[in-house]
């Protein structure tokens, strides 16, 4: 009698298994910055649309809008940040991808708004570009093994 050998083996080697875990805490990392920075998106067009004297004004600004428009534009990012989040929880692709693009939005928003609140709004674009970077260094093929 002949015993026949797998050729694949029947359990993740461990360097296999340390890139999903690689995989899986950064999916995780920015999927909870993310919820995060979507949170504190909607907060904060709470408070531009309730309560305008929060902000900063500055005037002759380039992109000067009304402080409730940009109210309205950190509010729908935020809210659509934390719907995106929950698909990152749940291993999605499209979740991944429409992360690093909600991620990008986010900074251009805050990027936009920065005369209004400024030190914040350099503390979320840091927190987003962390987003980016946990959400863009993950292969596709670990991604799609865990």
């Amino acid at each position: 009698m002949t015993a026949t050998h797998p050729t694949q083996p029947t359990q993740p080697t461990h360097r296999e298994s340390a890139k999903q875990q690689w995989a899986s805490g950064l999916t995780i990392f920015g999927a909870v910055m993310l919820t995060i920075a979507g949170l504190l998106g909607i907060f904060r067009g709470i408070m531009a649309i309730a309560k305008d004297d929060v902000f900063v004004t500055t005037p002759n600004y380039v992109f000067q809008f009304d402080l409730t428009g940009w109210g309205w534009v950190h509010l729908i990012l935020g809210a659509v940040a934390v719907g995106v989040s929950f698909g990152l929880f749940q291993a999605a692709t499209w979740a991944r991808v429409s992360g690093v693009a909600i991620a990008g939005l986010i900074i251009i928003a805050n990027f936009l708004s920065l005369p209004y609140y400024p030190v914040w709004s350099v503390v979320v674009i840091a927190f987003s570009g962390f987003i980016i970077w946990a959400l863009c260094v993950v292969k596709r093929e670990d991604y799609a093994s865990y």
